[in-house]
């Protein structure tokens, strides 16, 4: 017992401020089979959550996104912990500013909210390569998800960081994590390797301790929980408005016959890919099949709650290939900026028919100031930055090297040829074996020729002389998410051939654009001259700069705004150094890009960089960005063929 006592002091002292031995008795989670519910300290205990993703949200705003998610009447929250997001490079950890996950929760337990902890190491999300660190990918043949020992090695030196880290943020040790979540869906991937999931439950033990109560989360059917769930991990199912409630949970009941019924993933949206209609579910849907679990005394998890952004490149994508926006809205009760919907109030309603509300008013929603147009101008091509963009000197391959091999995980790649002979006649340059991962910008001697894209365009005609510069600027716009297909290697993974000639003795140049852009990028001599000689819609890839002052003499500014491009195409953009994400308003559903308040400064010019990868309107009309105070992510322009559907999670879903 004085062993016990100096165990528990000890621990008491480690912990962070707010957190530790409390008085009175000991904190307790746990499961009660026999009475099918839940035990919060020795109490029976029914949880309504909500999913928010710290990675997604400004640490600027983690506050008052869960000050709002409590007034809604949940107890819990959910989020996820993105591997990649944290282990950048092998062994290179980073928990600070938005990644500083321990704020999070202690944010989460100042609040009073208990915290569903999802840690992966896999996690979907709509997230790059669904979490998992590109960097696995060295070993070209390594089974994700598997007892692939270089895999399991490197799961284990994660789990090593992170876990300890969320030790101390256990229920039992004063923190507000009640649930930690071993992998995810696992039951939808094909490998269902059983010794993998037994690793991590014995992995999970060892750094949280026994008492910790570990859960797995897939589809609510029988084929689905087949694989994904195994004795002494505690079986919950997703499923979405609509479904016949009493059958889901059913399933669950197939591998869990007694113990509480649990919802982790009750969709209150959807998610969205370029060149698709915005996803929108009904508001009258998901309030009835809310109210037919709760009446059913079933723990629940509103997946999401609150959305957020995919800032820089941290969205995904779906088979066949289609990426992600910028945006995460996901139709959530609270918008991607955090604003109070019509959905956030009828939902409230319903949980308040179950439970007592919190007293107090809601936090309002944030205000939004519309600044106006920015003037843009021409800095440079990314040919003529070259050697701003990549400094060091390229590297020289017979063949082209996937992102990973250059150990280029994100962004773009530059990949330099000559053409072999002159080719006066359009000569089609092909990807024959769709090697191009994800979409390639090709310019001849600086004039732009046209673009190849993954599972799209295969081919385009070029003409050039002998000698001059094929450059094939490649994109990754994010790694497939869910399913067999997330060893997802971008870059050139095959060769490009011309004519009949297979393209040999590369110049690689990796880009490193963001180091570049926080410093500053400078003009490199004269404006390019290609785009006048250039009467197609496609110029070559190019940087623009502008900036813009906060108004003085108004209160309460900077503001949250929105970002517009009228006129513009398909790029990147950096505001203050801070990389905004994608935009692509020609493909839609997303017209503007959210711009939090936090990254703009009142006291001197903001910087506004914009990479754009095809046409500008710098030529033809105003240069110009707009700030605007009302989102537009639902103005799909140009639509993809709808006979074709995505496989998304374990659904395959229209939007409602």
């Amino acid at each position: 017992m004085v062993r016990l006592l100096l165990q528990a002091a000890v621990l008491g002292a480690l912990l962070p401020a707010g957190l530790g031995a409390r008085n009175g008795p000991q904190r307790t989670f746990g499961i009660d089979y026999d009475k099918n519910y839940f035990l919060k300290d020795r109490k029976p205990f029914r949880y309504i959550s909500g999913s928010i993703h710290y990675s997604r949200v400004p640490r600027y705003y983690w506050k008052d996104r869960l000050l709002k998610m409590k007034m809604a009447g949940l107890d819990a929250i959910q989020t996820y912990v993105p591997w990649n997001y944290h282990e950048f490079k092998p062994g290179v950890y980073n928990f600070f500013n938005d990644r500083d996950i321990e704020y999070f929760l202690q944010l989460a337990n100042e609040i009073g909210l208990l915290v569903i902890l999802r840690a992966g190491p896999y996690i979907c999300a709509e997230w790059d390569m669904g979490g998992l660190p590109a960097w696995l990918l060295e070993k070209e043949s390594i089974v994700l998800r598997s007892s692939d020992s270089d895999y399991l090695a490197a799961v284990g030196r994660w789990m090593g960081v992170l876990l300890p880290r969320m030790k101390p943020y256990l229920y039992q040790n004063g923190g507000p994590i009640i649930m930690v979540q071993v992998e995810n869906e696992y039951g939808s991937y094909f490998a269902c390797d059983y010794d993998y999931l037994r690793y991590l439950q014995k992995l999970f033990h060892h750094h949280l301790g026994d008492e910790v109560v570990l859960f797995t989360t897939d589809g609510a059917s029988k084929s689905f929980l087949r694989c994904g769930t195994l004795q002494g991990l505690f079986a919950t199912v997703d499923f979405p408005p609509g479904s016949n409630v009493t059958a889901a949970f059913l399933s669950q009941r197939s591998s869990e016959p007694t113990g509480p019924l649990v919802n982790s993933e009750f969709y209150t949206g959807w998610l969205d890919h370029w060149g698709h209609p915005h996803s929108v579910v009904s508001t009258e849907k998901i309030a009835k099949t809310l109210n037919e679990i709760l009446a059913q005394g079933a723990n629940v998890n509103l997946y999401m709650f609150l959305g957020g952004t995919n800032f820089a490149y941290w969205n995904g994508a779906n088979m066949p290939y289609a990426s992600q926006p910028t945006s995460y809205d996901y139709d959530a009760p609270l918008s991607e900026a955090g604003d109070l919907t019509g959905k956030y109030f009828a939902l409230r309603e319903v949980i308040g028919r179950y439970k007592p509300l919190p007293e107090g008013p809601v936090p309002p929603t944030t205000p939004k100031y519309a600044y106006g147009q920015v003037a843009m101008e021409k800095l440079g091509t990314v040919a003529e930055l070259l050697s701003d963009l990549s400094p060091s000197e390229p590297i020289r391959s017979t063949y082209p090297l996937t992102f990973v091999q250059l150990k280029q995980y994100f962004g773009f790649v530059l990949y330099r040829t000559t053409l072999p002979k002159n080719y006066s006649e359009p000569t089609p340059l092909r990807s024959p074996l769709n090697g191009v991962h994800d979409r390639a910008y090709v310019s001849v001697d600086g004039v732009a020729q046209g673009v190849l894209e993954r599972g799209k365009s295969y081919v385009i005609n070029i003409t050039g002389k002998a000698g001059t510069n094929l450059d094939v600027l490649v994109e990754n716009m994010g790694r497939v998410n869910y399913g067999r297909y997330n060893n997802d290697f971008k870059g050139l993974v095959s060769n490009l051939s011309l004519g009949q000639v297979t393209l040999v003795d590369w110049k690689i140049y990796p880009l490193d654009i963001d180091s570049v852009v926080g410093r500053g990028l400078n003009s490199r001599g004269e404006e390019s001259k290609t785009a006048a000689s250039n009467p197609s819609r496609y110029a070559a890839p190019a940087f623009y700069i502008g900036r813009f002052s906060i108004p003085s003499g108004i209160p309460d500014l900077p503001q949250d705004t929105y970002i517009k491009f009228p006129g513009w195409t398909k790029g990147q953009i950096w505001i203050n150094g801070f990389n905004l994400g994608r935009y692509w308003p020609v493909r839609g559903p997303q017209v503007t890009l959210f711009v939090p308040s936090n990254i703009l400064v009142s006291s001197a010019l903001n910087n506004i960089t914009v990479l754009e990868l095809e046409q500008s309107p710098c030529d033809i009309q105003k240069c110009a960005i707009e700030f605007v105070d009302k989102p537009e992510i639902n103005a799909t322009l140009q639509y993809e063929s709808n006979s074709q559907k995505l496989f998304t999670k374990d659904l395959w879903l229209d939007p409602l």
